[in-house]
């Protein structure tokens, strides 16, 4: 399935949304896909933070603690997804300190990234109430320590200044 309409936004779970994202979306891909090498997906292990230094501040790292029930904890949020948010959720559910229009809208993200072992694009515009940043789109790729089970999740979003 290409794109997947919500009443908020849309999904992408194959790979065309790198013909339209913007720059810094598909440079994020390239860097998890070149860490995959070969396999379905990498794991933590193989990212390197002094790699991807430029991504930080709009990257968050997701700790997948159950897929059934669907237990989330936020492990890292950069500066700019603090500043977007208006608070940081390091440390708590994702169902508690979800960013998106809604929780079952965020879960299902996550949902999407986990089942499918393979990256989901979303693309929307979405204003910020707390600061003058206007989200333009997030990557969500998934991380696994044995190959098979999703672990971790990390989300990369771009942002542009209003």
């Amino acid at each position: 399935m290409a794109a997947m309409t919500s009443p908020s936004y849309q999904r992408w779970t194959t790979l065309e949304f790198l013909d339209f994202c913007h720059p810094e979306i598909r440079q994020f891909h390239a860097y998890w896909d070149a860490k995959r090498a070969g396999r379905s997906m990498p794991s933590r292990a193989d990212i390197d933070p002094a790699e991807m230094i430029r991504f930080l501040p709009n990257l968050i790292l997701v700790d997948v603690e159950s897929s059934d029930p669907l237990l989330l904890t936020y492990r890292l949020v950069g500066t700019r997804e603090v500043e977007a948010r208006g608070s940081d959720p390091t440390h708590r559910p994702v169902a508690e300190g979800f960013y998106c229009y809604s929780r079952d809208e965020a879960l299902h993200s996550y949902r999407l990234v986990i089942d499918g072992r393979s990256p989901m694009f979303c693309d929307h515009t979405k204003a910020s109430p707390h600061s003058r940043l206007t989200e333009q789109g997030s990557l969500f790729v998934p991380l696994s320590d044995d190959g098979e089970t999703v672990n971790k999740v990390m989300v990369y979003t771009v942002y542009r200044t209003s």
